[in-house]
């Protein structure tokens, strides 16, 4: 997991978000972006209140991918809720 926060702390430190989105498309593979980029819309879907169903009809995942993301959302100080919380302000 150390890679993990030698890549967060590059990328907290980097204000081109072009840079990032070539970044991002250098080191994943096509699929991944597609992952990363459906489980972050799975995300904010839910937090505007949409059901998991209609979620996972709309996106084309499983239930169990939504509900981890969910469960996410309801942990207390969580990580996805604050960033979305950022994003929205």
């Amino acid at each position: 997991m150390e890679n993990i926060k030698d890549i967060a702390r590059v990328l907290s430190k980097i204000d081109d978000q072009k840079l990032i989105e070539e970044f991002l498309s250098s080191i994943l593979t096509k699929k991944e972006l597609e992952d990363l980029s459906s489980r972050w819309e799975l995300v904010k879907l839910l937090d505007k209140g949409i059901s998991q169903r209609k979620i996972a009809k709309d996106l084309h995942l499983s239930l169990c991918k939504i509900t981890r993301g969910s469960k996410e959302l309801k942990k207390e100080n969580s990580a996805l809720k604050r960033i979305i919380k950022e994003i929205n302000s």
